[in-house]
C-alpha cells in the first residue's frame, strides 16, 4: 500500500551548517514527488532523513501517519535506491532481486514466485539468469527498482538514479520509471538536479535552494508561475531585467528599466517604488516586433540552430545578453542585425528583488 509522507518543521544541522531549514510538506499516497535543486541545496539530506539514515535535528517525519522518530532505515516502510545502484556483481539478476526477501527469511518457493512477477513488471523476464555485468545501464536501473520493490515498501526513495546514464537512455528511463510507478501504485520520492526529469515524471515538485523549500507545485505551476527569483531562474531558461515598479493595475505592474518601460504580471502584489526583477522566457520573445508591443532594442550576437528551434542571443544597450527562442530556422536574424524584441505583458513576470541584491 502507498503511504503519505509528512514533514513537520524538519531542520537538519551539521554543527553550524543548516542543511535543511523548516521543511513542512505532505506527500500524498501514490504520488510521484520530486525534490529539485542544485548540488548542496539539501535535497539528498532530506531524502536520507525520510529514509532514516539521518535523524532531524528538530521536527518530525511521519510515514502513513506514524512518527518515525527512533526508527532506523530497516524499520521504516521505505526502500532507497542509491545513485550507484549498489547491485551485487557476483549474483544473477534474479538473485539480486530476491536478496532482500532471502534476508527476511521468505521461503524459497514464495521468493521465486515474487522474483518472477517482478521480472515481468520491469520487463526483464528473459534476463533473470544473467550476471549484472552482462546488462545495459538501463537494465541495471530496472534490476535496482525490482530489488527495492521486492520488499513491498510503502515509499520508494530514489537518489538521482539516472545521473550516470547518457542522454538518450536517461530520457527512455524517465518514461520507464513513470510507467513502473503507475503500475505498482506506491509513493515515489525522487531526487534530481535535472529539471527535465522533474518536469516530465512528477505529479508535484518541491524546488529547493540553500536548505529551503522555495515552492511546491506541479510542473506547469513551477515553470509558468514561479514564486521566487530562484525558482524562475532555476526551472527552465529565463531572461531577467531589473527595474523599479512605477504603477500597478489589474494584476499587472509597469516597470521602469534601463531598457525602457516594460510590463508584466504582478502575482506577488508588488507596490510602486519596489525594486523588482522582470522575467521573460526566451520562447515568449518575438523578434522584429512592432512598436506597439512591450519591448526593447537589441543586436544579434549569436544564432544557434537546433533543428526544431533556433536560439538567438542578443546584446541590449546595457550590455546584458538576452536570449530568444524561435521555431525552426525560419526568420532567424543575421549576426549584428539590430532589431526590436517584444513580448506580451501576460508573458512577463515580476518578482521582488531578493534582499541580498
Amino acid at each position: 500500500m502507498a503511504a503519505a509522507v509528512e514533514l513537520e518543521g524538519v531542520n537538519v544541522t551539521f554543527g553550524e551548517f543548516v542543511a535543511v531549514r523548516d521543511a513542512n510538506l505532505t506527500i500524498e499516497p501514490g504520488e510521484f514527488f520530486s525534490f529539485l535543486g542544485p548540488s548542496g541545496c539539501g535535497k539528498t539530506t532530506l531524502l536520507r532523513t525520510i529514509s532514516g539514515f539521518i535523524e532531524p535535528t528538530r521536527g518530525s517525519v511521519r510515514i502513513g501517519g506514524e512518527d518515525m522518530k527512533g526508527f532506523g532505515p530497516n524499520k521504516r516502510p521505505t526502500a532507497l535506491i542509491f545513485q550507484n545502484l549498489a547491485l551485487f556483481p557476483m549474483m544473477s539478476v534474479a538473485e539480486n532481486i530476491g536478496y532482500g526477501l532471502r534476508v527476511r527469511g521468505v521461503p524459497r518457493h514464495e521468493r521465486d514466485e515474487k522474483v518472477k512477477n517482478l521480472l515481468i513488471q520491469v520487463a526483464l523476464t528473459e534476463h533473470g539468469h544473467k550476471k549484472v555485468s552482462e546488462l545495459s545501464g538501463g537494465q541495471k536501473q530496472r534490476v535496482a527498482i525490482a530489488r527495492a520493490l521486492a520488499v513491498e515498501p510503502s515509499v520508494l526513495l530514489l537518489d538521482e538514479p539516472l545521473s550516470a546514464l547518457d542522454l538518450k537512455l536517461r530520457q527512455h528511463m524517465r518514461a520507464e520509471l513513470r510507467a513502473i510507478q503507475k503500475r505498482v501504485g506506491i509513493t515515489f520520492i525522487y531526487i534530481t538536479h535535472d529539471q527535465g526529469e522533474a518536469l516530465t515524471m512528477s505529479d508535484r515538485i518541491a524546488v529547493m535552494n540553500a536548505g529551503v523549500i522555495e515552492q511546491v507545485g506541479d510542473g506547469r505551476a513551477v515553470y509558468a508561475e514561479p514564486r521566487t527569483p530562484f525558482v524562475a531562474s532555476f526551472v527552465g531558461e529565463n531572461n531577467r531585467i531589473r527595474g523599479r515598479v512605477a504603477s500597478v493595475e489589474d494584476g499587472f505592474a509597469t516597470l521602469e528599466t534601463p531598457l525602457g518601460i516594460l510590463k508584466g504580471r504582478n502575482p506577488v502584489g508588488l507596490t510602486p517604488g519596489a525594486e523588482a526583477l522582470l522575467f521573460v522566457r526566451p520562447e515568449s520573445l518575438a523578434l522584429r516586433a512592432n512598436g506597439s508591443t512591450v519591448g526593447f532594442e537589441g543586436e544579434t550576437l549569436d544564432v544557434a540552430y537546433e533543428g526544431s528551434v533556433t536560439h538567438v542571443t542578443l546584446r541590449v544597450r546595457t550590455g546584458q545578453k538576452i536570449t530568444a527562442t524561435i521555431g525552426g530556422g525560419a526568420g532567424a536574424p543575421s549576426s549584428n542585425e539590430n532589431l526590436r524584441v517584444g513580448f506580451e505583458p501576460k508573458d512577463g513576470l515580476l518578482l521582488a528583488l531578493p534582499a541580498s541584491h
